[in-house]
Parts: structure tokens; C-alpha cells; sequence
């Protein structure tokens, strides 16, 4: 469902938000569809509630997941990515890194933007349902 690298030293419940919104930008997750109760999950994944609820409550803000008292947590049908700039300066320096990463390895700038283009088409194909 979603992966989780506990080496990272990326938290584990930010894990679970970016494998979220993969999840739905690529189809596995549907506007509308419920997602498992936070303990479901948490056993599911072999993770502690709290984290896995820290993670739903982080959705929930960003209107991701809407969470129906009684009934559960839903993807929001109704939401719409919008360009948030404290977000966008966190992608800005996470770019930044990876590309002073790829100049390090020996990557020319046009082999870069390859590897971006091939990225982006990568989650575009895989958001089809072909």
C-alpha cells in the first residue's frame, strides 16, 4: 500500500503522506473512497497508532482526507492541489539537493531534466487507467 523506509531519516508519518497523495496522483486511491481506521492501518503497516494518526490529522489539514464522525476517513472528493509557499520553498530546497546531489554523481544538466522529464511521465502514465 504505501512504503515505508524506517533507515530514512524522513518521519514515518511524512512517509505515509507523500505515500498518500502518490497513492492518489498514480489512481491507487479514489476521491471518495475510505481509507482503513487509524488502528487498521497502524496494523497493517506494523506501526504505532499514533503515528499513522499524526499522519491522517496532517491529511485532514490539508484537505486531503476528510474524517466523517461514525463513519471514518475519506479521500476528499473535493480536493484541489493549491501552491502553498511554505510547501513550496520546502520542494524548492529538496530540489536543490537532489540536483547538487545528480551534478556530484556526474549527471550533465540535460541528463537531469531527462531524468525529471522521465519522472513526471512516470507518474503521469501511472495515474492513467488505461
Amino acid at each position: 500500500m504505501i512504503d515505508i523506509d524506517v533507515t530514512s531519516s524522513t518521519p514515518i508519518y511524512a512517509q505515509i503522506i507523500r505515500g498518500m497523495k502518490e497513492g492518489i496522483l498514480k489512481g491507487i486511491f479514489e476521491p471518495g473512497e475510505k481509507l482503513p481506521s487509524v488502528r487498521d492501518m497502524a496494523k497493517m503497516m506494523t506501526l504505532n497508532p499514533n503515528t499513522v494518526q499524526k499522519a491522517y490529522k496532517e491529511l485532514e489539514r490539508e484537505k486531503v482526507v476528510v474524517t466523517v464522525r461514525g463513519r471514518g476517513t475519506f479521500i476528499s472528493e473535493e480536493y484541489k492541489p493549491r501552491k502553498d509557499e511554505h510547501k513550496l520553498s520546502e520542494v524548492k530546497e529538496t530540489f536543490k539537493k537532489g540536483i547538487i546531489e545528480a551534478f556530484y554523481m556526474g549527471f550533465s544538466k540535460e541528463e537531469l531534466i531527462d531524468l525529471v522529464k522521465n519522472l513526471l511521465e512516470e507518474m503521469e502514465g501511472l495515474g492513467r487507467n488505461d
